[in-house]
């Protein structure tokens, strides 16, 4: 086996391709100077000299510890990752003969992730000489509707594409509740103390 490369970072130290940068050390000072002077004065502080913004005119460098920002970089995307949540589109199938039992049972499973945050939708399905009752899949999605609506708003009509008539519905934006003003003065919140 070959022996390994070592890896070259980008934007760090000698790969930096710009003839000049902008350069920020860790005192505050700011300096407009050359690559390879900015390179061997980090070097002198003991530091890296790494691109931050590779866009400005002339880049934007820091001296900073390569390792240090690398696990700044991951520490803040993993914060991000964990804040986002991402909305699905959860979809339930009937036909236009459902029976109430079965019908009950997607409601309630409608209703949990339309709470969870999710988005519904259903859809009623005709097959062969089904398609000749297009009234009775729309009834079907116009109660569920109805059944829904504290739940989780509509997106539109009822509509019929090809053999599925289908409806799309958003959760309710739940209001958050008001928490309760606490009173500012320390003799008033303890009645004992007077």
């Amino acid at each position: 086996m070959p022996p390994r490369r070592p890896r070259i970072r980008e934007n760090v130290n000698e790969a930096i391709r710009a003839r000049e940068v902008r350069a920020v050390f860790p005192d505050g000072s700011v300096e407009i100077l050359p690559t390879l002077v900015a390179v061997r004065k980090a070097k002198d502080l003991g530091l890296d000299l790494i691109v931050v913004s590779p866009t400005a005119e002339p880049p934007v460098a820091k001296a900073m510890d390569y390792g240090q920002w690398q696990y700044e970089n991951k520490k803040k995307q993993h914060e991000a990752k964990r804040k986002q949540h991402i909305i699905l589109v959860k979809e339930l199938k009937f036909r236009p003969n459902t029976d109430d039992h079965d019908y009950d049972f997607k409601l309630k499973h409608a209703v949990r992730f339309l709470q969870e945050g999710n988005r519904v939708k259903a859809v009623v399905q005709f097959r062969g000489r089904e398609i000749a009752h297009v009234d009775l899949g729309k009834k079907l999605l116009l109660r569920f509707a109805e059944d829904l609506k504290e739940y989780g708003t509509i997106e539109g009509q009822p509509r019929l594409e090809g053999r599925n008539a289908h409806v799309i519905f958003s959760p309710v934006k739940v209001a958050v509740p008001a928490k309760e003003a606490k009173p500012k003065d320390p003799s008033a919140a303890d009645p004992q103390t007077n």
